[in-house]
């Protein structure tokens, strides 16, 4: 696909930073489908999403349509939501329960695994070669499907190593947000938030572990913050949602402090042992279940984890401490839709979930306090870097300040180190195929 060569996408990237044309560039942005949707290890859903036989959900791997189902053997499937036949777009309904599908244009059916399943008029097909048992002419699955404490993915690619090498230290989120549940479980509850964001989706990506920004993008929230909490009698407990909106108005120390850290395919996080979530007041009756199940000191190192946004790149970034995942769905060169999905952790009290819940409604959402300033940029940044004054976007905070140790790198929190590492895997995604196939 497309004219560049390899040397011209090498020369987008530099060590401290990146050519404009990576967020504009329309036909950069199809490569990216190709070579980074087409070959990472994408997230799909969560198992709860159908916890039944015959249930289904669809949604998109990039750009192509897909749709998760769980077959009457229990297994999870994740097959492209396209009919063998004509190519007609098979299942609309966004969820569901089926026995199996049925193409509405002429009527192809299949079974839930994406086997076909039948074909009206068959006989019209003696003597052609068709096969009801041959691939061909089934609803195709993707090259690999896989979950990890029930977070499910797929990927296009039959050569992207397994999904727990993908997943690296990063697995240590997922670990942590379902031990976090007293039944070591989570399930899905409700539906998304859903956001749509006039930016290419390299730009939230970035956003989720840049540490500069806060106190410039978000200094309002902060200052009405700060004087809310200066007019309150004194020894007065701080409402939830003054907890949740404070640390937004931290400092670039505070923020330094948590650290940054990045691991292979791009991956990364801030914080560990502290985060924006660390200073949250105890819900009545949460530690209590946790010790009954793990034990007091068991139950203290599980919460004492605290990674702020990890980023599973490229597809969703997910807060341990607070259960809730982002899901990146790019549409355009310029348009991507956020998808928040929130967590109910099975066997702790009603109000974690509304504490959850609430501080998507804070902040993740296109009516939130905090989410807007951020959207506001990105739209900026979108429309100006057409501009011919310059061609570059900088990137070189902290260059060559990182530590290095057992496959991660870490630097101070306000360091440019995470797009940097997501930078190596994108060439790395945009180019090695490509090296390879030539090569050979």
């Amino acid at each position: 696909m497309g004219g560049y060569s390899i040397e011209h996408i090498r020369s987008l990237v530099e060590d401290a930073r990146v050519h404009r044309d990576v967020y504009i560039d329309p036909e950069i942005f199809d490569l990216e489908m190709e070579r980074i949707w087409g070959r990472a290890w994408i997230y799909v859903g969560h198992e709860s999403q159908i916890p039944n036989p015959g249930d289904y959900f669809i949604t998109r791997v990039g750009k192509e349509p897909v749709v998760m189902t769980r077959g009457k053997d229990g297994q999870v499937h994740v097959i492209y939501n396209r009919c063998a036949h004509k190519g007609a777009k098979v299942v609309e309904r966004t969820c569901g329960n089926a026995q199996g599908f049925r193409c509405p244009y002429h009527g192809w059916t299949y079974k839930l695994d994406g086997s076909l399943q039948g074909v009206p008029a068959r006989s019209g097909y003696a003597d052609t070669g068709f096969d009801m048992k041959d691939p061909r002419f089934h609803m195709q699955k993707l090259a690999q499907v896989d979950s990890y404490r029930g977070f499910v993915f797929a990927c296009q690619s039959k050569d992207t190593p397994d999904l727990k090498t993908f997943l690296g230290d990063a697995a240590a989120t997922l670990d942590n947000m379902a031990d976090r549940s007293p039944e070591g479980e989570l399930e899905v509850a409700g539906a998304p938030l859903q956001y749509v964001h006039d930016c290419n989706w390299k730009m939230w990506v970035e956003n989720l572990n840049d540490a500069m920004h806060p106190m410039v993008a978000h200094s309002s929230v902060g200052d009405a913050a700060r004087r809310y909490a200066a007019q309150l009698p004194e020894g007065t407990p701080y409402p939830r949602e003054a907890e949740i909106i404070f640390p937004f108005g931290s400092s670039y120390k505070f923020f330094d402090e948590m650290g940054v850290t990045t691991l292979p395919y791009g991956h990364g996080y801030m914080g560990g042992e502290m985060s924006i979530h660390t200073e949250y007041s105890e819900i009545p009756g949460y530690f209590e279940a946790m010790v009954a199940s793990y034990g007091e000191e068991r139950a203290k190192q599980i919460l004492s984890q605290n990674r702020h946004n990890t980023i599973f790149y490229p597809s969703f970034t997910a807060k341990d401490a607070v259960q809730a995942v982002r899901v990146v769905r790019p549409i355009a060169v310029d348009k991507t839709i956020i998808e928040t999905w929130h967590f109910r952790l099975k066997g702790a009290p009603e109000d974690m979930l509304k504490r959850t819940i609430l501080y998507s409604r804070l902040i993740n959402s296109n009516g939130s306090m905090v989410g807007p300033d951020d959207w506001d940029c990105y739209a900026r940044m979108q429309e100006a870097l057409v501009s011919q004054s310059y061609e570059w976007v900088d990137m070189r905070r902290g260059l060559g300040k990182e530590e290095r140790l057992d496959g991660k790198e870490r630097s101070f929190g306000t360091s440019d180190l995470s797009f940097r590492n997501q930078y190596r895997a994108w060439l790395d995604y945009m180019t090695k195929d490509v090296e390879d196939r030539e090569a050979a």
